[in-house]
């Protein structure tokens, strides 16, 4: 079977570029959405570059359960976890005590939401790299 970690990088790129589209249009619950889907991708994607599978949607965890010889930065970790409390908030209007998800989130949450995912994913592109070229 082939390794697919170059699609699931790939994909990843491509939903921080929807993250980037939705902040500008001013959808910041579907930036902040689209960044934590684009980092989990990211981070899932490094996993099968390792040969080894990955399951689940926590990126802090994700992160975690990377191999020893993945030197990840503590505060990569802490970026993931503010990326994994948007994953089910920022879509369903019963996970806030009144209102929908898009009055709940604003520039602020989205802007973070992008930093912190690119920064996963340059992350993550970096090490796939490294791994490649050995």
């Amino acid at each position: 079977m082939p390794n697919r970690a170059k699609d699931w990088f790939e994909q990843g790129v491509r939903d921080l570029q929807q993250a980037e589209d939705s902040r500008r249009a001013g959808r910041h619950e579907w930036a902040c959405f689209a960044a934590q889907q684009a980092a989990e991708k990211a981070v899932k994607a490094l996993h099968l570059s390792l040969g080894q599978e990955a399951h689940g949607h926590v990126i802090a965890r994700l992160l975690r359960e990377l191999p020893a010889t993945v030197l990840v930065p503590d505060d990569l970790v802490e970026e993931g976890r503010v990326l994994d409390g948007f994953y089910i908030p920022s879509r369903y209007p019963n996970s806030h005590p009144e209102g929908a998800p898009f009055e709940h989130f604003g520039t602020l949450h989205s802007e973070e939401a992008i930093r912190y995912a690119r920064e996963i994913i340059e992350f993550v592109g970096a090490q796939m790299a490294g791994r490649q070229s050995c």
